[in-house]
């Protein structure tokens, strides 16, 4: 038997939607990593493009369990001396909360050139509109 190696001919992608309103956003990020990946469809290559575009609307009404809120800090670096910069959930929710989402779906795909192509494969919207409505997308329940 021979292995299958898709070819970026061969794959074909169409859109989902996921609705965030009141999941985890793990929950919400790791079904998008995977469907982004490619991992829920059978012809799934690791060194090729085969996943969806994701769009996901309500990112404002994702839910942190516990105290997640106040305890998760996420940190960034100016490049200069003693230029350590922290945020929590709650400020980053406040401020732009498609952040939440988008952090946690970079955390979850590759770090080489194939995961900065997949991280183009995905859009974040605050509220439940989005213009995608050309692209016929599909609802996928969490």
């Amino acid at each position: 038997m021979k292995t299958f190696f898709a070819k970026q001919s061969d794959v074909v992608k169409k859109w989902v939607v996921i609705d965030a309103t009141d999941a985890p956003l793990g929950r919400v990020a790791s079904k998008a990593a995977s469907i982004i990946r490619g991992k829920t469809k059978p012809i799934y290559t690791p060194h090729v493009d085969t996943g969806d575009n994701v769009i996901i609307i309500n990112a404002a009404k994702v839910k942190l369990t516990g105290q997640k809120w106040d305890d998760k800090i996420y940190y960034h670096h100016t490049g200069w001396p003693g230029g350590i910069k922290s945020v929590t959930a709650k400020e980053v929710l406040e401020k732009r909360p498609s952040d939440l989402l988008k952090k946690a779906i970079y955390g979850m795909l590759p770090k080489n050139r194939l995961g900065k192509t997949l991280n183009n494969n995905y859009r974040i919207y605050d509220n439940d509109q989005h213009p995608h409505t050309g692209q016929n997308p599909e609802v996928i329940a969490l």
